[in-house]
């Protein structure tokens, strides 16, 4: 199977005076399930993770439905507050879904930089871990060693970097990126998404994305490396089918199998369609 293991559907009227604003025209409109099937046939992607952009429980039940009534979408990265005291139950319930298969706290929108480092979370990976759920993490470069911490803390929760940490290309910065990634990617539930990249590079050309991309693929390896479009943000820098193919370029042919299908099918734990 061939997996985007990272996409979104939204509707815009749920999002009032959330992100992504009117001025960002490209995405500023519902995205929903019959308007990725085309592209996702096109390119020969058999199936998606679906994973949220809003930290409401309301939103992960909106994908969960959909992904009651799409059999492409395999699973789906909720949210659920991590710390609240019913953590356990909230989890639980969510969790009765064949389809959950993780959640997302959004750690590059809040305040606190440490916010992953803090036994606050215990309970609520614990229940994580015992439900077999994974962790997604949304991330900055300025986060990264506090999610180190967080991993070394927690080393049964299978975790992935979402975006690899959103390195700063645009600005061709690489070298502190680098060495933080580098920690991670030597702790073996660590894994990292070939995903939003493109978005990062801004006005560069989608060349300057190839050393970052590589780096990932020498850090993590063709097991822990695995592709996703992060459709329909994609669309601020490019197309669904060319961002497959350049990131086809990449990756060596023989780890093709592993890194657009089968990593995202053992670490999401998916069912076949």
């Amino acid at each position: 199977m061939r997996i985007d293991a990272h996409q979104h559907f939204w509707r815009i009227a749920d999002r009032a005076g959330q992100w992504p604003g009117p001025e960002l025209a490209a995405i500023h409109r519902d995205f929903l399930p019959d308007d990725l099937l085309p592209l996702a046939e096109d390119a020969g992607v058999d199936g998606t993770v679906l994973v949220q952009t809003m930290e409401t429980q309301a939103d992960t039940q909106f994908m969960l439905d959909l992904a009651d009534n799409h059999p492409f979408i395999l699973g789906v990265v909720g949210w659920t507050d991590l710390k609240a005291s019913d953590v356990q139950e909230n989890i639980g319930q969510l969790a009765s879904h064949r389809k959950l298969k993780g959640f997302r706290p959004m750690l590059q929108d809040l305040a606190d930089d440490r916010w992953i480092d803090d036994p606050a979370l215990d309970i609520g990976i614990a229940t994580m871990i015992e439900h077999d759920l994974v962790f997604d993490a949304l991330v900055l470069p300025r986060h990264l060693a506090p999610l180190c911490n967080f991993a070394r803390r927690h080393q049964e929760l299978p975790i992935v970097i979402d975006h690899g940490a959103k390195p700063p290309i645009a600005e061709g910065r690489f070298i502190d990126w680098y060495a933080r990634m580098k920690a991670l990617a030597a702790l073996p539930n660590v894994h990292c998404k070939l995903s939003g990249l493109l978005t990062e590079a801004g006005d560069q050309k989608p060349q300057s994305v190839r050393p970052y991309a590589e780096t990932i693929f020498d850090l993590f390896g063709p097991d822990r490396v695995i592709w996703g479009s992060d459709w329909p943000v994609l669309r601020l820098a490019g197309e669904y089918g060319a961002w497959l193919r350049q990131c086809l370029d990449i990756v060596p042919a023989e780890h093709h199998s592993s890194v657009f299908g089968g990593n995202a099918k053992r670490f999401y734990r998916l069912k076949e369609i």
